[in-house]
């Protein structure tokens, strides 16, 4: 089946923030889109709004009729729904075309020149600044995020029909495999998804083997302590604030915004401002900023735009501000990731108390990292720890949050059941409060939100 043939679309795991911008995409373009998902959220309530049919039950007979017509429908399905999965077999055995989300992106890509942003971590918040800056540039772009742009409200632009696209390049599942970039940052090469690759090893040659998928007339962009694992094939450009062919020079922060100096070879883009706190977003800056004068920007109109980038949801994200407290939330699910959350949290926040709110994602990735968890942890003040989110798997014998609890060395640090968190606020002194995980612990966050906004209000009020 080509594009042009597809009149229906049909998707199983539409909730997914991969899975809900292709839905979009499809829906823009006059497709008739419907879908299933497991749970309700805010992602399908907005499909809905947009008008695209969401049912949340595995039953048949909720399939829209026109979606059971073989002729022109095209059914996608994320690796995360069960194999027992009714409807996703049901289109399998009825010898329809089903294609799994990555595949249906390699297609959409496929005669377009696409910028694909790979890696274990960065590559969400890389591909938003990208496709920020080329929405602004003459060519235009279309993008696919996996996250909500703060600018935009939503994880897709459509561009103009010739416009480059910008697409995160997904390792699970060795999904990114189905793509053909043109231009190809990596921002991350630290182990993950050892439930899919079995070791690190493994991991590395799949990475490798993605990057030699870049022709000779394209670039590798690769942050510099990455670039030393893996051989990418072609001549790359390294990245970092200090060890790379592009550099951060004159770093400071200046009320809140981190201010530096983009330098790459001879050229010089002066003052960028970041509104987005954070090291890691800096050297993701550059990595954006690489990719827009390679295709054709000025360094005055990224300067201007840069300033304006407002982030993606639960990437840094501050959710409340007052005199007496903060609370910042982030999708942080890995020990690397962790670490440079809370490093830069740190340099915000000075002497003041960080308490850290973490939900482990994954109980192999718990049982995998559990040293690292501990580690990145520690550089809290004090850790409140939640049950695992299982997602996708089945529990593992002995492997609980209690892994990571063990193993940790600061002695702040309590377990209690996600229900129980807003009781355990009381026995908090709280100051700085950061959420981090990649799980369900986004639906607990309006509420520690309220928590914290009628705490401190009462306590504004007192003072006064």
């Amino acid at each position: 089946m080509t594009l042009k043939e597809v009149n229906n679309v049909f998707f199983i795991g539409i909730g997914g923030i991969g899975m809900s911008a292709l839905a979009r995409w499809f829906h823009a373009n006059g497709a008739l889109v419907a879908g299933y998902d497991k749970t309700e959220s805010s992602l399908t309530k907005k499909l809905i709004e947009e008008g695209i049919e969401v049912h949340y039950e595995d039953q048949l007979d909720l399939i829209p009729d026109t979606f059971l017509k073989k002729k022109g429908t095209l059914v996608v399905f994320t690796p995360a729904v069960s194999e027992n999965h009714l409807e996703l077999n049901y289109f399998l055995d009825g010898g329809f075309t089903v294609m799994k989300r990555s595949e249906v992106l390699g297609m959409i890509t496929k005669n377009h020149f696409t910028i694909a942003v790979a890696g274990t971590h960065g590559k969400t918040t890389t591909t938003s600044m990208i496709a920020h800056l080329l929405s602004a540039s003459r060519k235009g772009c279309s993008a696919f995020v996996g996250g909500i742009m703060t600018n935009t409200g939503t994880n897709l632009i459509i561009g103009d029909r010739d416009a480059p696209i910008v697409v995160e390049a997904d390792e699970y599942d060795r999904s990114f495999m189905q793509l053909n970039p043109n231009y190809t940052i990596i921002t991350s090469l630290d182990p993950d998804h050892l439930d899919i690759y079995g070791d690190e090893t493994t991991m590395l040659d799949t990475y490798e083997e993605f990057v030699k998928k870049t022709p000779k007339e394209g670039k590798v962009l690769m942050y510099s302590d990455a670039g030393f694992k893996i051989n990418p094939g072609n001549k790359y450009v390294s990245y970092a604030i200090k060890n790379g062919d592009v550099v951060a020079d004159a770093l400071r922060i200046v009320n809140g915004a981190f201010v530096f100096t983009y330098r790459y070879g001879m050229e010089k883009i002066a003052d960028v401002h970041l509104e987005v706190p954070g090291y890691h977003n800096v050297e993701n800056a550059l990595a954006a900023i690489t990719v827009a004068l390679d295709l054709g920007m000025e360094g005055k109109e990224i300067r201007k735009r840069m300033k304006t980038y407002a982030g993606v949801k639960r990437r840094f994200e501050y959710i409340f501000r007052s005199p007496h407290t903060t609370l910042i939330d982030d999708y942080a699910h890995h020990p690397q990731e962790i670490e440079a959350f809370l490093k830069s949290v740190r340099s915000l926040a000075g002497k003041r108390k960080i308490t850290a709110i973490f939900q482990p994602h994954l109980y192999s990735r718990t049982d995998d990292f559990k040293k690292g968890f501990a580690e990145a942890l520690d550089k809290a003040d004090e850790v409140i720890l939640l049950d695992i989110y299982p997602a996708r798997e089945e529990p593992i014998p002995g492997v609980t949050s209690k892994s990571i609890f063990d193993l940790m060395e600061n002695e702040k640090k309590v377990m209690v059941p996600k229900d129980y968190l807003l009781m355990e606020l009381d026995n908090h002194n709280l100051d700085i409060v950061v959420t981090i995980g990649a799980g369900d612990i986004d639906r607990e966050v309006p509420k520690v939100a309220d928590y914290m906004r009628n705490k401190f209000n009462s306590k504004s009020e007192e003072d006064e």
